[in-house]
């Protein structure tokens, strides 16, 4: 889902989202949004608008960086399309059930401290906190049988309370996993040796993180094995697999199954650094996964909280049409309205790449600028289901999170091939009417947007493509919920394409972000070819899901400020 480096490590995963961006269908456009913000409408467009700072988009990465922004005593104002914050973690109701626009596994949320958790760090620095529900296992669905997975130091060997590894895997596989735990455990340290909040995007980061953490970064170093052991942090996962000899092939498509969920690669692409804390922080003693009360929503609102608490403002309906540059600088932003609004300082785009890239006049864009965005592999887009659903005949033990592979020779990268079914009711019953439950089902990011691209969404043929590619969601959520489930007695049936993920999302042909893969190709950090203008999000460093985006915000932040005002958070909020 996301992408780390050796900055910092994530304890909130979000997977594709686990971590798709994942959206409502068509037919939620007019959804009311509950939080209450500063500006709920466009500003005036006779009005004179400006700020220090101009933030384009209301996802976590955008919401991050304002708050950050106005925890320094910047004027922030974010200007967001849609009629609610949120990005892709923006919720929507229908009927009474309460949707996440994407399902997410979280963990440290609760944390304090130096705890590597980014947003967990941006919600102490603006003082705010989510409370929780706990828990620590999935329901998974493989081709050789279904099983319970928990999280902690010794239950991949379990598997479930009655099997273990062996019956699935070869002769050696318990071997060769105590071997991978035994090299990971080290190299975790690392991985978590900066705090994402340490991390600017100029010089001053020798103050902020080099300097201040020496002594955890020199003891890091050395347990890595040197320069060599460093390096191969970023590298791809599959090197160290294959240096460390795992050969059996349970093994690797288990490891190749949650990197492809958690950052839309497999290990022969995912950097070392993300997949060496995932593992570490799954398995070790007192392992536990987190779901906010109330859902992702819960986290949105709270962003939302602290930048107004410290007099950020959000302007919602408010959509950008241009990205203004001045003699070579971004002085501001256009909207949709006609109406001019000046950033003093500085413009952030929480856009994708390839859409702030759209945003700008072409004059000013350097090609080789524009040459690097447009070449940028892009990962593939998604099918939704969200359902309301009667809990009636559905199994008691129902867990919240399933994962279902139909086949491992296809590769779990394959086209309709893995789904992810999450019910968040079963941890926040709030989120659906009394006796019910919501359900988000999805393929992550493995949906050719070519399939789609040119249909009209009202067209006969869009209706047909829509229900003949959500068949194999439907037949993963019937093979979770049991023989107890109906198809005709769901009371919500909402099905999202590429199209849905594009329009709702403003998502560049529905993508859920850059594929770049670790030694071959690095994401870009949050400043830009044209000054005064910068970036976070998934298309920037450190990459794709909400632990990265959440940093990419904090990382655009810090750079707008000196260094004295980022130490001084940094004491204060004790880090």
């Amino acid at each position: 889902m996301h992408t780390m480096n050796m900055m910092m490590g994530a304890a909130t995963f979000r997977y594709p989202a686990l971590a798709p961006p994942l959206v409502p269908s068509e037919r939620v456009s007019t959804a009311k949004w509950k939080v209450q913000v500063a500006s709920s409408s466009p500003p005036s467009s006779t009005a004179t608008a400006e700020a220090d700072v101009v933030v384009v988009g209301s996802g976590i990465g955008g919401l991050c960086c304002a708050g950050l922004l106005a925890r320094y005593e910047q004027d922030v104002l974010v200007v967001e399309s849609h009629d609610r914050p949120g990005g892709a973690a923006h919720s929507f109701d229908i009927k009474g059930y309460k949707f996440d626009s994407g399902p997410s596994v979280f963990s440290g949320l609760q944390s304090k401290g130096s705890q590597p958790n980014p947003l967990a760090q941006v919600l102490d620095a603006l003082g705010e906190s989510i409370p929780c529900a706990t828990y620590d296992s999935w329901d998974v669905y493989i081709p050789e049988g279904d099983f319970r997975f928990r999280v902690g130091p010794t239950e991949f060997l379990k598997l479930s309370y009655l099997q273990d590894l062996e019956k699935y895997a070869g002769p050696n596989a318990v071997q060769e996993w105590k071997k991978l735990m035994d090299t990971i455990l080290p190299l975790s340290t690392a991985a978590m040796a900066l705090p994402a909040l340490s991390i600017r995007g100029d010089f001053g980061v020798l103050s902020t993180a080099a300097v201040r953490y020496a002594p955890s970064l020199i003891k890091s170093f050395v347990q890595m094995g040197g320069p060599f052991g460093a390096k191969r942090l970023s590298r791809p996962f599959s090197e160290i697999l294959d240096g460390l000899h795992i050969k059996d092939p349970f093994i690797r498509n288990w490891i190749d199954l949650w990197s492809f969920i958690f950052s839309g690669l497999k290990t022969n692409g995912v950097i070392s650094q993300e997949m060496v804390y995932m593992l570490a922080e799954w398995y070790k003693p007192g392992s536990c996964l987190e779901f906010p009360n109330h859902g992702s929503a819960a986290i949105v609102d709270a962003l939302v909280r602290g930048l107004e608490k410290f007099g950020g403002r959000i302007s919602l309906r408010s959509h950008v049409e241009k990205i203004v540059v001045e003699n070579g600088r971004a002085i501001g932003v256009k909207l949709r309205s006609g109406q001019f609004i000046r950033a003093k300082k500085a413009v952030v785009s929480n856009a994708s790449m390839w859409d702030t890239l759209r945003l700008l006049p072409k004059d000013v864009i350097p090609k080789s600028y524009s040459d690097k965005i447009k070449t940028t592999p892009q990962c593939e887009s998604f099918m939704h289901l969200h359902l309301g659903i009667d809990a009636e005949g559905i199994r008691d033990d129902l867990g919240i999170h399933h994962v279902v592979v139909n086949d491992w020779e296809r590769g779990v990268d394959a086209e309709q091939n893995v789904v992810l079914v999450s019910v968040p009711s079963v941890l926040s019953p709030d989120m659906a009417p009394p006796g019910k439950h919501v359900l988000h089902a999805y393929i992550p990011g493995t949906e050719p947007f070519e399939l789609w691209e040119g249909l009209e969404r009202t067209s006969p043929e869009y209706r047909k493509l829509k229900a003949e590619r959500s068949e194999v969601i439907w037949k993963a959520v019937e093979r979770v919920l049991g023989e107890g489930f109906r198809r005709e007695k769901c009371e919500v049936k909402l099905v999202g394409s590429p199209l849905t993920h594009r329009r709702f999302l403003r998502r560049h042909r529905g993508t859920f972000g850059p594929a770049l893969e670790a030694g071959k190709e690095s994401f870009p950090g949050s400043s830009t070819p044209i000054p005064q203008l910068f970036c976070c999000g998934d298309s920037t460093f450190p990459g794709i899901g909400i632990p990265a985006v959440a940093a990419s915000g904090a990382i655009a932040a810090n750079s707008l400020v000196s260094v004295s005002q980022h130490s001084q958070l940094l004491d204060a909020i004790g880090i």
